[in-house]
């Protein structure tokens, strides 16, 4: 008898659910729809910028190497002058 009692309470966070999902019919068909249509905006977005990321920090990568080897140069040429 114990089992069935603890079964027909349910859990809160089912309760919880069902809450929400009570609330999300009170919205309109034009919300959810454009609720929708921004989180495939985000998920389809989220490429471009990924992509936009990568090659960022690829020309940052390139641009530090470059400033070392121009730095390193630089002064080596310095020391020859000093030396004559």
């Amino acid at each position: 008898m114990g089992k069935k009692d603890a079964i027909a309470t349910g859990l809160p966070v089912d309760q919880y659910r069902k809450q929400i999902g009570k609330q999300d019919y009170k919205k309109t068909k034009l919300a959810l729809k454009a609720t929708r249509l921004r989180a495939d905006l985000k998920k389809t977005s989220s490429g471009f910028r990924d992509a936009f990321l990568v090659i960022a920090a690829i020309l940052f990568f390139v641009l530090c190497v470059y400033a070392f080897f121009y730095l390193n140069l630089s002064t080596e040429l310095n020391l020859d002058l000093d030396v004559d």
